[in-house]
């Protein structure tokens, strides 16, 4: 059945669909086998569906428990599909009908025009609509069941209802019958051949690429901020940068990246390079570049990154500047170590850090989002013996995490273009800094797990390292406290409840748009804008209510609060030239280093 609007699927060639048939046969034939391999090996991932299976079984029993209420939910699905096959019988006569389920207007699964037009591709679409929307119902008016669970249930149904879509699969989705019969099924040979690729590149585990990994190189055409290499050790590369600029600021600038991603998201490439701009303004800019540990860093821990990471870094500074202040920002991850540091050094007396940038930051995990799903007492366990096996945690296994949190966009989007169109995804800087996986030291890994998530250690002050009970509120420094609206990692209020645990001023300002691109914003071609509104207090609805709303980037806002604290300036200093020599040069050797 057609929409007269749409042309019709023209007619295959038979022969040759025949001949791309027996290929795809073949083909997923030996790529089966090769997914099987892991599993028949006793690899990880039945531990990821043991806990689905106990979340949405939870929810299950609540319902059969009071048959009622049971009746009454099938009921209402019921009474959905008669309103739904009776919409579709007026149309199927000629005549319009509004919608009983509507998409999202931002979902782009449903944007064909034959999802809308053509009334039996508008019947799947809303049957799966109607589905879904009953489904997450009955999660979230399970009855008794207690937060976590409900959480659980929530985000494992999203993974479930993502990967049913009928966009997802070749008879259901108009734009991919199209396709097919148009090529006469090559899209399907092509797409399985990269399948197998992926699956090899995985080494028997499924790693869908999201962005052409050929077309980029660190050093060449990512991570290209000039400057050099001046302290190494086991954990960190420090990269002093070379100014652009006369003079500078006299305090120096430490940048603290997360380890579970590599540095260069803040020098993508020189238009949108934070890096960049931060050193156009005039600051002397070092980043620490994490090691990719192995075995060898087994037993590197919290305390390791602090003292061999942050406070390294600060006395290399030092050396090199001969300044003995600094100011630093620390992002994600890193932010949460920087809290840490500056609360260790509020405890012992070490007054170095003079300010700090938080970029999308926790230090309290009470409203942690989505990632707290992996993060109770059993799955932390389970992760433990994992990583006690070899030492650390792949990094394959926090990108597919962190992949989970937007199923649709990050995964299943992937899987139809490259496996079904057929289609090499396009060459996209940011995801191939995304596939560029990191691994996680078992000692670091399991400390923040349970520290963080799991305990919420440093927000309610028990937090120990280096037998020093850590308390932010003894924190006094200026903190620039960063969230993004749209944020899955760092959730905004999960920023906005942190801010109240430090003792100092705390100016929190809410960018537009998400964990990444919320941060990466630069002035020159300005996506979103941010809110400022004073202290972080009450409630963040409220907050947000009476915000002052500024178009553009938050970056020159940010450096003016910076550049008050201490606006001395200096004669530029070039890497390299000063006590501590050059290396080699940016962006150092640790940042090559692959899973």
């Amino acid at each position: 059945m057609t929409s007269p609007h749409t042309p019709p699927p023209q007619v295959p060639d038979f022969e040759a669909l025949a001949r791309n048939a027996g290929q795809f046969v073949e083909t997923m034939g030996r790529n089966v086998s090769q997914l099987l391999k892991p599993a028949e090996a006793g690899a990880g991932g039945s531990d990821e569906l043991k806990e689905m299976s106990r979340a949405l079984g939870t929810v299950a029993e609540h319902w059969l428990s009071d048959p009622q209420k049971s009746i009454e939910a099938q009921t209402r699905l019921g009474e959905a599909f008669v309103t739904l096959w009776g919409s579709t019988l007026v149309r199927l006569q000629g005549s319009p009908a509004p919608p009983v389920a509507a998409p999202e207007p931002k979902d782009p699964r449903f944007a064909h025009a034959d999802w809308t037009q053509n009334p039996y591709f508008d019947f799947i679409k809303q049957a799966y609509l109607i589905l879904v929307r009953w489904s997450e119902d009955l999660v979230d008016q399970a009855e008794g069941l207690d937060e976590p669970t409900r959480h659980k249930a929530q985000f494992y149904l999203r993974q479930i209802t993502s990967a049913l879509s009928p966009s997802n699969f070749v008879l259901t989705n108009p734009e991919l019958i199209r396709q097919t019969f148009a090529e006469n099924g090559a899209n399907l040979v092509r797409g399985l051949q990269m399948l197998q690729e992926d699956i090899e590149a995985g080494k028997g585990e499924l790693r869908v690429r999201q962005s052409d990994q050929a077309s980029f190189e660190v050093g060449r055409n990512v991570a290209v901020s000039p400057g050099a290499v001046v302290f190494r050790n086991e954990l960190i590369e420090l990269i002093q940068y070379a100014p652009s600029t006369e003079t500078v600021l006299k305090r120096p600038f430490l940048i603290v990246p997360p380890w579970i991603n590599k540095f260069y998201i803040l020098d993508l490439n020189p238009q949108k390079s934070f890096i960049k701009w931060m050193v156009d303004q005039g600051l002397t800019v070092f980043c620490i570049s994490w090691v990719n540990p192995d075995a060898r860093h087994a037993d590197k821990d919290f305390e390791s990154y602090m003292r061999e990471g942050i406070e390294a870094a600060i006395d290399a500074i030092g050396a090199a500047t001969g300044e003995r202040e600094v100011a630093a920002a620390g992002y994600c991850v890193g932010g949460t170590l920087l809290g840490v540091t500056l609360a260790h050094q509020a405890a012992t007396g070490n007054t170095r850090i003079k300010s700090a940038t938080l970029l999308t930051t926790q230090v309290d995990f009470t409203h942690a989002g989505d990632l707290k799903v992996f993060a109770d007492e059993a799955q932390i366990r389970q992760v433990e013996a994992r990583m006690a096996e070899r030492g650390y945690l792949d990094g394959a296994r926090m990108a597919n995490a962190f992949n989970m949190l937007r199923p649709n966009d990050l995964i299943w989007s992937y899987v139809v273009n490259n496996y079904v169109k057929g289609k090499p995804p396009a060459a996209f800087d940011l995801l191939y800094w995304n596939s560029d996986a990191t691994r996680m030291p078992a000692a670091n890994h399991a400390f923040y797990l349970r520290n963080c998530y799991l305990e919420n250690a440093l927000a309610k002050g028990k937090m120990v390292l280096g037998n020093v009970r850590l308390d932010l509120g003894r924190v006094k420094v200026p903190v620039f406290n960063l969230a993004t609206r749209e944020d899955h990692i760092a959730p905004a209020l999960s920023v906005f409840e942190g801010s109240s645990k430090f003792g100092g001023p705390v100016d929190y300002v809410l960018a537009g748009s998400g964990h990444i691109a919320g941060v990466v914003n630069p002035p020159a071609k300005p996506k979103y804008g941010f809110w400022t509104g004073g202290p972080a207090k009450g409630r963040l609805e409220d907050w947000i209510a009476a915000a002052t709303e500024h178009k553009g980037s938050w970056w020159p806002y940010w450096f003016s609060w910076l550049e008050a604290q201490a606006p001395e300036r200096v004669p530029a200093r070039i890497p390299g030239e000063g006590p501590l020599p050059s290396l080699g040069p940016a962006p150092g050797t640790y940042v090559r280093i692959k899973s």
